[in-house]
């Protein structure tokens, strides 16, 4: 299997983001930040957006970039997760 990890880069600074990181893999595309994995967004179709089910809020800092990964606010991600379009599960 083929992983490329890359840092996370700042949509408001374009500088990379320290402990942020897109993991890219044949599966699909991998938010992490520190040592947590925090969501799995899936390449194949008719697969649900995964949230880590107790890293996926941890702090400020890692729903920014969550935020950012996922292109929403985390209001729009919790309507997601209440109404079973993205599942939480144990991605760590």
């Amino acid at each position: 299997m083929k992983v490329l990890v890359k840092n996370v880069t700042s949509h408001s600074s374009g500088r990379e983001v320290a402990n942020q990181f897109i993991i890219t893999t044949d599966k699909g595309i991998y938010f992490q930040s520190y040592r947590r994995v925090i969501a799995f967004r899936p390449y194949e179709g008719g697969r649900k957006i995964q949230l880590d089910k107790d890293s996926w809020d941890y702090s400020r800092t890692t729903g920014k970039y969550r935020n950012q990964f996922l292109g929403e606010t985390k209001k729009e991600t919790e309507h997601k997760v209440k109404s079973g379009e993205y599942e939480l599960v144990d991605l760590n």
